[in-house]
């Protein structure tokens, strides 16, 4: 079953329910994966990788979103922000921890021979790569340059 079965299976799951905040939250997913099907060059279909992508960015923008609103006292509007996420994120695959994700930047400084803070773009080249999905741009970025910085 794809991601987008996935997700309209649950989308007449929650309209049954009546469960509001899901139905907001799968809504926005099925209309972001429309627009990548029906954009130039996608030709009507969009590879898993590039779904998970989407709800990545859709992850993103949600928290940059809630942290605006926790700034400015919204809690209202914070709260939904957070409920679309924890929709979305059911959606995307398991995150490293703290550890796994050190574990793999060492491993990866190991295979490119990386020595010094100089040489991070050769590893979050590897690393961006090889934890797509898995792990945040950010907490990637942040691991390699305390392991580099050492």
């Amino acid at each position: 079953m794809s991601l987008e079965q996935k997700i309209t299976a649950e989308l007449k799951t929650a309209m049954l329910a009546k469960d509001e905040k899901a139905l907001r939250s799968l809504r926005a997913i099925k209309a972001a994966i429309l627009l990548a099907k029906t954009s130039e060059g996608a030709a009507g279909e969009i590879k898993e990788e590039e779904e998970i992508k989407l709800l990545q960015k859709l992850v993103k923008q949600r928290k940059d979103s809630l942290e605006i609103y926790q700034q400015q006292n919204r809690s209202d509007l914070a709260q939904k922000e957070q409920e679309e996420i924890e929709v979305i994120e059911k959606f995307l695959p398991r995150q490293l921890s703290g550890e796994e994700l050190k574990a793999a930047v060492v491993g990866i400084i190991a295979q490119t021979g990386a020595s010094s803070p100089a040489d991070m773009g050769k590893v979050m080249g590897v690393a961006t790569k090889q934890l797509a999905g898995k792990a945040d741009g950010k907490a990637i970025s942040a691991v390699v340059k305390e392991l580099l910085a050492k």
